[in-house]
């Protein structure tokens, strides 16, 4: 049986790579998928382990200069934290080398200034010993810079000679290495082709320049890299390392490893929470910013909910331990955020299959150029100087191409975008959800726990003729206590209050979109909505409970076989965001539609309240799930938003599924987008995110794709015959080394953005 893992791979330099690697994997025996991510360095792998094993595929990788290291769960702490000190390695050795290779650049630079002056007489020409000394002194310099600072690029050729593969450090290495052997032929040999070549200094000036300029080019590429993924390192420091535990005897530090569910911990002022749980002793404010976007702190007391990584602010408190490790918000958090930031955009494809062949196509290219240049130039220009251009437009249309700006041109979009949606409360899935998100025109909402608060308070307790109110309560409670609708939490919180026990449920059964019903002391009971009273047969008349639900109260009835036993009435106030999120939403274009399981007239007054004209009561799961089908058939793209077990079908067969952060743990699983806090304002923040992250994608993709189709022709000479045009293989180096430093730059500017 197939199951996808997650690597982090090693050696990748380049767009290209992630090309080279993702195809390697993909001939694999075993291997059924496999995706890979330049930006985010990680490698998605479908294979059967009966077939082949890690090791296997890693040892595959291994003689073109790549690895992989098994990264397990995005939410390992340990794991992201290696990678991200091997990323400060890399950036610490190409500092160095910088530092290294820029000074001789510099001096090489200085030598061709001097010349070109001299040419045009603004400088007197060099001394003949000075230019003696430079003319053996370069060649020591360039030697130093090819084989220590561009070490990489030779040992990409040799690879690309061995066994085929071609990244963009094959062409550095081919472009300089050529410029260098060439250079040395002429100093060592040059006496000997004065008859037939221009012999001159050579292009060891270009083998130290083009090299140093890549080399920075490559140094800032990475530092610009690594804070895009500043979203994921903030969340990975918001984990604590310790906690107050509270178990025999006097409180305890522990690493926080040690935490198990069910645990007491005391939490003081300007401490992080550790794990997640709920208050039992105590209230504070806690500052959920970094999880959930929000500036104020929101007050805790007893009963309330806390998350690791929130930072408390004021008082102390005592809470118990309800998820641990991989469980808690936090760790889903960094495991969506991960997987998201490594994951491919629709639009990626295009970019990735021109990448695929990009290197191939730059090293035809370069060798047509060459030949072309011998051939036709050697009659209008004579072959000395026709094998001078050749070789300099050989070298320039090598080091020029630049797939590197072309696959990171989405990649880092998404990863900036994908970051800052984290930080606004907002979990995006995958880069796919992303870009479907800006195509969405039709929004289908849930009612309760999304446009209202979701804590809906027990109003009134009915009880019919011949029922204790107590015992109704005391049922109603014990049965409402297995459901995970936020209406049933209204009615233990009551008991609760009441000091009520509980008594034992057997047999529950949850009727979806009705109620629920279960066996008490040998009784069998329901409770839920009308239309399972009507069911049931239950006598309904005199209730007057359409007067109650067009005040916005939802009733939730009780019986058994003898009948009728009670009637809660239950409201649900809408979310204070809710109205001017669904005229947010209107404004961007979008129609904006109510599907809910209420009843007619709780539905409207709610759907009054919040300034939605469409809507859609009584609507059991299998009707909500219709009704996104009937809106696709009709050409939309809908976006189901929602936060209960009953949306979950619905939420998964929209084009973008929205689950409420505080809603079931099935809807968020479903859901392409989490928002935090069950924040509808959030999803206006979503769809604004998504339409600025495409944005920058596509100017990305454009100047990414415009860069090449205008710099390799004139790299190649092309306009050298009409016009005098050429470029200089150092200026080609340096036009190299920035255009994928303005990708990620650009892409960065996404998290200066207002959403």
């Amino acid at each position: 049986m197939d199951t996808v893992h997650s690597f982090q791979v090693r050696g990748m330099h380049c767009a290209s790579c992630a090309s080279i690697v993702e195809k390697t994997l993909r001939k694999q025996t075993g291997v059924s998928s496999a995706e890979v991510s330049y930006n985010a360095g990680i490698a998605k792998v479908g294979f059967d382990e009966s077939q082949v094993r890690t090791e296997e595929l890693s040892r595959l990788l291994e003689p073109l200069g790549y690895s992989l290291l098994v990264s397990g769960e995005t939410t390992n702490a340990g794991t992201d934290n290696t990678d991200s000190m091997e990323q400060m390695h890399e950036l610490m050795v190409l500092r160095g080398k910088i530092r290294s290779s820029l000074p001789l650049a510099v001096v090489a630079m200085m030598i061709m200034a001097w010349h070109l002056a001299a040419d045009v007489g603004w400088l007197q020409a060099m001394p003949e010993k000075l230019h003696q000394i430079f003319q053996w002194l370069q060649p020591f310099m360039a030697a130093f810079t090819l084989f220590y600072v561009g070490a990489p690029y030779l040992r990409a050729l040799v690879r690309f000679f061995r066994h085929g593969a071609a990244n963009m450090d094959t062409l550095i290495g081919l472009g300089t290495g050529a410029a260098f052997f060439y250079s040395l032929v002429l100093v060592l040999f040059g006496a000997h082709f004065k008859a037939y070549l221009e012999v001159n200094d050579g292009y060891f000036d270009v083998t130290i320049v083009v090299i140093a300029f890549v080399t920075l080019g490559k140094y800032l590429e990475a530092r610009a890299r690594l804070k895009t993924g500043a979203a994921l390192e903030s969340l990975l420091g918001l984990q604590a390392k310790s906690a107050l535990v509270l178990r025999e005897g006097p409180e305890m530090e522990v690493p926080v490893e040690h935490v198990i569910v069910g645990d007491s911990v005391i939490v003081k002022p300007g401490t992080k929470i550790p794990v997640d749980g709920v208050l039992v002793e105590g209230e504070s404010h806690v500052d959920e910013s970094l999880v959930t976007g929000e500036s104020v702190p929101v007050r805790k007391g007893v009963g309330a909910t806390v998350v690791a990584g929130t930072m408390n602010t004021t008082g102390s408190f005592t809470f118990r331990v309800t998820k641990v490790g991989g469980d808690t918000l936090l760790a889903h958090i960094i495991r969506l955020v991960g997987e998201a930031q490594a994951s491919k955009a629709p639009v990626q494809s295009l970019a990735d299959k021109i990448a695929a062949v990009f290197v191939p196509a730059v090293l035809v290219v370069a060798v047509i150029t060459l030949v072309l240049w011998l051939a036709f130039g050697t009659g209008t220009f004579g072959f000395a100087h026709a094998l001078t251009l050749g070789l300099s437009s050989f070298v320039c249309v090598l080091v020029i191409a630049c797939p590197c700006a072309l696959g990171l041109a989405t990649p880092a979009a998404v990863t900036v975008g994908v970051g800052k949606g984290a930080g606004a409360g907002i979990l995006i899935k995958d880069a796919a959800t992303l870009q479907k998100l800006r195509e969405v025109n039709v929004v289908v909402v849930d009612k309760t726990g999304t446009l209202t608060r979701g804590r809906p308070e027990l109003i009134e307790l009915r009880p019919m003729a011949g029922v204790d109110e107590a015992r109704a309560l005391t049922v109603l409670a014990t049965m409402e206590k297995r459901s995970e609708h936020p209406i049933a939490r209204a009615i233990i919180l009551r008991a609760e209050e009441k000091k009520i026990s509980l008594l034992t449920v057997l047999a529950f059964q949850a009727l979806k979109g009705r109620g629920v019903r279960g066996v008490i002391d040998g009784v069998e009971y329901f409770a839920g909505s009308e239309l399972l009273a009507r069911e049931r047969g239950w006598v309904l008349e005199g209730l007057n409970l359409e007067k109650e639900t067009a005040q916005g109260r939802t009733p939730v009835l009780l019986g058994s076989s003898r009948g009728l036993l009670a009637v809660a009435l239950v409201a649900d106030a809408p979310k204070e965001s809710a109205a001017a999120a669904v005229a947010q939403l209107r404004a961007l274009g979008m129609r904006v539609v109510m599907l809910t399981g209420d009843n007619e007239n709780t539905a409207r007054y709610i759907a009054r309240c919040v300034g939605i004209d469409e809507v859609t009561a009584r609507a059991l799961p299998e009707d909500k799930l219709a009704k996104i089908k009937e809106l696709q058939a009709r050409g939309l793209v809908v976006a189901m938003a929602g936060d209960g077990v009953n949306d979950a079908p619905a939420l998964a067969q929209a084009d973008v599924g929205i689950a409420m952060g505080d809603g079931a743990d099935a809807a968020i699983q479903t859901a392409g987008v989490t928002l935090l806090h069950g924040d509808l304002a959030k999803l206006v923040k979503a769809v604004n995110l998504s339409r600025l992250t495409m944005r920058v994608i596509w100017q990305n993709l454009f100047w990414a794709f415009a860069f090449n189709l205008i710099g390799i022709p004139l790299a190649a000479g092309v306009f050298y015959p009409w016009f005098g045009w050429t470029l200089s293989p150092m200026f080609a180096g340096l036009a190299m080394a920035f255009s994928s430093v303005t990708v990620v730059s650009n892409a960065l500017r996404l998290k200066v953005l207002k959403l």
